[in-house]
């Protein structure tokens, strides 16, 4: 049976039951002031409907959470247009099956499986460049190096002492890092040697070079921490935290009534580094950047510890770099602290300037670039939106600076509006990514899909208005929302970008190289592979390198070899290459798993495998 599609009686039990899963201490609720539910444009929005044939305004680099993806939207259509491959295996891209994909994924710790969260894109004086994206893998450690000239993973990187590497953002104005930033305490030196002693434990601080992807540094902190934002102008990097107490469990966790935003100061670590203040722990300069440590006591302490509510949980900073914003989430309200401050005074607690109520569950914020904030409420299952400015000039846990609520279906994680992580946000789009769907959409079973909801706020006067809803696969977490014109992607492959010899039409060629090696250069094109059959002996050890020389755009083959569990992607002008052991004798068809032309089935070739003498 299904329940209703939007009610007070609705509502009311998704609240119940967030907070029945949410730790005690959740105080204090505003109503509802919108009721946006019918996906209609009442308000005056712009038409989200983007005709056949027309592009969008907008990409959307979102999460893929468990899927280890990134998935890359149209805005304002919310059309998918494609998915990235980054910490998992896709046979459509021969990802992880060609020999580039996967020594990079086993160069990466061999892992089957990541979990994607925060996706960010590169920036230059401030403002997207179009050159890469980087995601971070919450479940194993890493950083990924997304190539936005062909929407390809092309670097991945294991961050040492770091377990669980949730937050993900750079270091601005120019992307001078990418920031990973350490959830789990763990022993740096894990061994077994301290499992015991949980007062060895420690969560890291890692700071990447986006060129290279090789970690340059990192900074041991007090208790775990969580999120992470940059500065706009390259000194102070945010992270909220929890686990002040350092235990390690969830009573042990939540004995404290307060936790920390941490601020770093990222030339007085640099400076730290070069004067040789650090230990090397597994190959990475690590510096000391807990409370105690004599690298925070003097007159300019490398990490502020910051006081907040219990658990804040993401940090953002506001376009003009003012502010860095934290929310509560056990908490109703956000922690707004002024960011010149942090260089005045001398207890860090002094450059909290305003703490508005917000609601039930305040997770993450995003800007508008006129003023405004947006936060999701967890609990209350909205979107909330607050002036800035009226929040510091406001007495503490005031509900004055809010200016109006959007329900959203339902318990809202993350949220993003678009260019909000620049320091010109365009400020009319946002899209609330929701954890529950629930009556949103058909039923599927006892598996969900989650919910991503376009809402248009370049209205002030008439206020934030929801326009589409959007299934999506477990578990998407965060987005960046980049202008179209600010990303070219290329149409073909440049053979130069390719670090593969270019086999032009003709050219193929078999050689035996070694007495158990043969070595594969061949073409593929519209109906035809390079060579209608090749012969190798059982036990050899084949090298395939495979060109696509179509000229035209769209034109994609592959070479699929299933008894090998091969299937590798050749865009226009691109060479792949893949190596396998011929180890059983016989006949295997090869062909092309892309509908190329009419004459499709029929390209095809045979790989003969003889049986040894």
């Amino acid at each position: 049976m299904l329940l209703p599609s939007l009610g007070m009686e609705r509502r009311d039990f998704m609240k119940a039951g967030a907070v029945a899963g949410a730790l005690g201490g959740l105080a204090g609720c505003t109503g509802m002031l919108n009721d946006n539910s019918g996906g209609q444009t009442t308000n005056g929005a712009p038409d989200a409907h983007v005709p056949p044939g027309e592009l969008d305004d907008y990409y959307a680099f979102l999460s893929g959470g468990h899927s280890g993806d990134i998935r890359v939207l149209g805005l304002p259509s919310m059309r998918e247009i494609m998915k990235i491959p980054v910490f998992n295996h896709e046979s459509a891209r021969g990802y992880g099956y060609d020999d580039k994909s996967r020594e990079m994924l086993e160069e990466a710790g061999g892992y089957t499986w990541g979990d994607t969260h925060h996706p960010r894109v590169s920036q230059t004086d401030n403002d997207y460049d179009g050159r890469w994206a980087f995601v971070n893998d919450k479940a194993n450690g890493r950083m990924a190096r997304i190539d936005l000239k062909y929407f390809e993973t092309d670097a991945i990187c294991n961050i040492p002492n770091q377990q669980g590497t949730h937050g993900a953002c750079c270091v601005l104005p120019d992307t001078k890092y990418v920031i990973g930033v350490g959830e789990f305490r763990v022993p740096l030196e894990n061994d077994g040697t301290h499992a015991a002693d949980p007062d060895e434990y420690g969560s890291v601080f890692a700071a990447i070079n986006p060129e290279t992807m090789n970690v340059e540094w990192e900074v041991l902190v007090d208790g775990n921490m969580d999120n992470g934002d940059g500065g706009k102008e390259g000194k102070w990097f945010f992270t909220t935290g929890y686990n002040s107490e350092g235990g390690v469990t969830q009573a042990e966790m939540t004995r404290s009534d307060r936790d920390m935003v941490k601020a770093f100061n990222i030339p007085a670590i640099e400076a730290a580094v070069e004067a040789g203040n650090y230990e090397t722990i597994n190959e990475v300069p690590v510096v000391d950047g807990r409370q105690d440590s004599s690298l925070n006591q003097g007159d300019e302490p490398i990490v502020k510890y910051i006081p907040t509510p219990k658990s804040p949980h993401g940090v953002s900073v506001t376009p003009d770099n003012k502010y860095a914003i934290a929310s509560g989430k056990l908490d109703p309200t956000a922690t707004v602290i002024d960011i010149a401050a942090l260089d005045e005074v001398d207890d860090p607690e002094e450059a909290i300037v305003g703490r508005p109520r917000l609601g039930m569950g305040p997770l993450h914020t995003a800007y508008d670039g006129r003023g405004h904030a947006y936060t999701t409420l967890f609990i209350d299952s909205q979107v909330v939106k607050w002036d800035i400015e009226a929040a510091v000039e406001a007495d503490l846990n005031s509900e004055d600076p809010v200016v109006e609520k959007i329900d959203v279906h339902y318990n809202p994680g993350h949220l993003i509006a678009s260019e909000s992580y620049t320091a010109d946000p365009e400020g009319d789009w946002l899209i609330s990514l929701n954890k529950l769907s629930k009556d949103r959409f058909l039923p599927v079973g006892p598996m969900h899909p989650e919910n991503d909801q376009l809402i248009y706020i370049g209205d002030d006067e008439n206020g934030m208005e929801l326009v589409k809803d959007k299934p999506s696969y477990a578990e998407p977490h965060d987005a960046s929302i980049v202008q179209a014109d600010k990303i070219e992607p290329a149409s073909t492959y440049d053979p130069e970008d390719i670090d593969l010899e270019f086999t032009a039409s003709g050219e193929s060629s078999m050689e035996r190289v070694a007495d158990d090696r043969v070595e594969v250069k061949m073409y593929s094109m519209r109906n035809e592979f390079g060579f209608s059959e090749i012969t190798v002996q059982e036990g050899d050890t084949v090298e395939m390198q495979v060109t696509n020389i179509e000229q035209t755009s769209d034109i994609l083959h592959s070479l699929v070899i299933p008894e090998h569990d091969i299937n590798i992607k050749m865009a226009p002008q691109e060479t792949t290459k893949v190596t396998f052991e011929a180890d059983e004798p016989g006949v295997y068809w090869m062909y092309c798993g892309f509908f190329c032309s009419a004459l499709h089935l029929e390209m095809r070739s045979r790989l003969i495998v003889q049986p040894e003498d």
